[in-house]
């Protein structure tokens, strides 16, 4: 299983998958010409094509080439390739003949592969041995340790610079976003909502006003990465609003100590990170069970541990988390990350706190085990239909795309 620094990327958004990795592959490709070819030709498939526009894959794309040559784009939204939904294929040409055609995929989260050997990865070396959160929980429970570490022990002392800057870049983001005001790009019209929950919440007492905070957060981070800011991937662009949201209301209003918020944040991204290993983080390949549901997983993982929650009570409210999104679509209006994406995100950062509050009511002990909802939610997403599967061709964005 790879290292934490593979989950939580910075980059600009609105999509992990449908434009930093695309933009991350147009600037691997150019770097493969000494000399620039005359133009280049990049042909998207599957949910890369069907949601492209919405997510600008194609001016990512050109952001990397046209400094070299004309880039011309082939949208191919009905070619599904076998490996992955998010097929491109990269090509140069000069004086008319194809030079080093290029396949690759965007696997979630900003990943990319070249297929089931994944040559592009091989650098990249195995840091956690265990793969499963039965065998690292029980491996805790023995040694007396902590997730956050056993995160320590497999990354080393240097994981916690790596971490202060992603949490550093996370409130940088939710301030942007609760300065900025006005209409989201793509035209659907959506307003930004994060400023006015802040001024709305800071009206409310108790219980009221915890929870408009804890909207506005998730709001401000969504919202900027709607409109292509900057975010750390949690584990996506689309769900990178949940904890980031999570972490800053408990920072903000419990005064936890820094030290506390990064190793939240390691357990976090260990339990993200079982995700992908054994399943995905892909909204094209398994629905959004595995952007927002994993995000509401770690975020739940996160504030357990930051409430004195044992091992076994931080599993059972990540195992919550992501069991009740189970079979939850992509499936996003105009293909853009606004609709229905940004409220989800604030509902998820909300029932994290719920699944968190719950299990520390428990003992801990629980019939159905994180591992378990993650092999049945990689099953749940194989079973569903691909057009609920980001391409905006179902649920909502089938719907409501007509009235736009």
């Amino acid at each position: 299983m790879e290292s934490l620094k593979e989950l939580y990327r910075i980059g600009r958004g609105p999509s992990s998958s449908h434009t930093m990795a695309p933009r991350r592959a147009a600037g691997m490709y150019a770097g493969r010409y000494d000399t620039p070819p005359d133009r280049f030709r990049v042909t998207l498939y599957g949910s890369l094509a069907a949601t492209g526009r919405g997510h600008m894959t194609d001016a990512a794309i050109r952001e990397a080439l046209e400094p070299l040559a004309p880039v011309e784009i082939s949208w191919k939204p009905s070619v599904f390739l076998p490996f992955h939904p998010n097929g491109m294929k990269f090509e140069g040409f000069k004086k008319g003949k194809a030079l080093n055609p290029w396949t690759v995929y965007s696997t979630g989260g900003g990943a990319l592969s070249d297929g089931p050997q994944n040559t592009l990865e091989k650098e990249k070396r195995a840091v956690y041995p265990l793969t499963k959160i039965t065998d690292i929980r029980n491996r805790c429970d023995k040694h007396g340790q902590a997730y956050w570490e056993y995160v320590e022990e497999h990354e080393g002392k240097e994981v916690w610079d790596c971490l202060r800057e992603v949490w550093e870049v996370m409130c940088r983001t939710i301030e942007n976003g609760l300065r900025n005001e006005g209409a989201l790009p793509g035209g659907l019209g959506v307003q930004r909502k994060a400023a006015t929950y802040f001024v709305k919440a800071k009206g409310y007492a108790d219980a009221m006003r915890n929870r408009g905070l804890l909207y506005s957060y998730a709001l401000a981070t969504s919202e900027e990465n709607a409109a292509g800011g900057t975010i750390v991937t949690a584990p996506t662009c689309g769900s990178s609003g949940v904890l980031p949201a999570v972490l800053y209301h408990l920072k903000t209003s419990r005064d936890f100590m820094e030290i506390r918020l990064l190793r939240a944040l390691a357990t976090a991204g260990l339990f993200g990170n079982i995700v992908k290993e054994n399943a995905s983080i892909s909204g094209a390949e398994v629905g959004c069970q595995g952007e927002i549901g994993v995000a509401c997983a770690m975020a739940a993982a996160a504030s357990c541990q930051l409430f004195g929650g044992s091992p076994s009570q931080i599993e059972y409210a990540a195992e919550m988390a992501l069991e009740h999104h189970l079979g939850l679509t992509c499936d996003p209006v105009c293909g853009l990350v606004q609709i229905p994406c940004i409220e989800r995100n604030a509902i998820a950062a909300a029932r994290a706190f719920d699944t968190n509050i719950y299990a520390t009511f428990s003992d801990g002990k629980h019939r159905v085990s994180f591992d378990r909802v993650v092999a049945v939610m990689k099953e749940t997403g194989h079973d569903i239909p691909s057009l609920y599967k980001e391409t905006a061709e179902g649920g909502l964005a089938r719907h409501i795309k007509k009235n736009f």
